[in-house]
């Protein structure tokens, strides 16, 4: 289990040459992912797609069985040093327990993507000590910003990732260190009592979502509280709450004005409109390192030298 304190396991950073592997954990995918393979092999590596790349059952890509075992494929093979899931979607869930992770205590390596591999970022922190990569996928990467796919590139190649910005709206001034958590809110309501829930205490959380009527991100942060989740955070990083919805009669409150109201009380620094989520600029974020965190009125610095 992931003691608090202790630096999670970071893999080798990615060399030109270096062979990758693209796998569906997931929903299945609506297009071939011409741009992302010939971005990857731009930066000089190696790409070897999945089976489930192709694959189709229902709206998953390939069956639970298949999604496990195209999975289990790239984290036995030794010759593949990152894995990128192509996508989110629903599915991460239902495959999870059907993998061995095991064969990454003596062979770590990248794990990439967000959302929905939330929940993989989690069960490799919790169980394996292990550092992954939330960060942009093959298929956002034709709408990716330049700056989330320079990101991307600097956390897989070992790169000093550095995050400096004014946020628009004002969260609770502070410093903190710790270990990296999060994701996407949804999926650590899902993971939460299982087998890939983490402890958070002493960690800094990041949050986004997509999609969520307020009631339900209200819902989500209250479930988080009772669970004890967010009593001793180090800090809290609030990314893209996109295409959030309101019901006929209104909520009454945004989303950094849930947020705020759920952790008045708790003493450590929160900031609001960091660039990662389902956005465009979804920059990159080494779940598992070290973060240094700095907000300051309307300035913002997040840091880890990832050499």
């Amino acid at each position: 289990m992931h003691k608090t304190g202790i630096a999670a396991i970071q893999p080798p950073y990615l060399k030109k040459g270096d062979k990758i592997a693209i796998t569906c954990p997931a929903k299945k995918l609506p297009a071939p992912m011409t741009d992302a393979v010939s971005l990857l092999q731009s930066w000089g590596l190696e790409v070897v797609l999945g089976d489930t790349v192709t694959a189709s059952y229902h709206q998953f890509a390939g069956d639970d069985d298949l999604r496990a075992a195209d999975m289990q494929r790239f984290i036995d093979d030794d010759s593949i040093k990152a894995i990128i899931a192509a996508r989110g979607g629903y599915g991460t869930i239902r495959m999870i327990d059907k993998v061995d992770f095991s064969a990454l205590q003596q062979n770590p390596k990248w794990l990439v993507g967000f959302s929905d591999i939330t929940l993989l970022h989690s069960h490799l922190l919790t169980n394996y000590n292990l550092q992954t990569i939330h960060g942009q996928m093959p298929m956002n990467i034709p709408d990716a910003s330049a700056r989330s796919l320079q990101t991307l590139h600097k956390a897989l190649f070992g790169g000093e990732l550095k995050y400096e910005f004014k946020q628009n709206t004002p969260g609770i001034n502070g410093k903190a260190k710790g270990t990296l958590t999060g994701g996407n809110l949804s999926l650590l309501i899902a993971a939460l009592g299982s087998a890939s829930d983490v402890d958070y205490a002493g960690k800094i959380l990041f949050i986004e979502d997509v999609g969520e009527y307020l009631y339900s991100v209200d819902r989500m942060m209250h479930t988080l509280k009772r669970a004890g989740k967010l009593k001793n955070l180090a800090g809290l990083i609030v990314g893209g709450f996109t295409g959030v919805k309101d019901n006929d009669i209104p909520f009454g409150q945004t989303v950094p004005q849930i947020v705020m109201d759920v952790v008045a009380g708790y003493n450590y620094p929160v900031c609001f409109d960091f660039p990662a989520g389902h956005i465009p600029d979804n920059c990159a974020l080494v779940m598992g390192a070290t973060l240094n965190l700095s907000v300051n009125q309307d300035q913002v610095t997040a840091t880890y030298f990832t050499k």
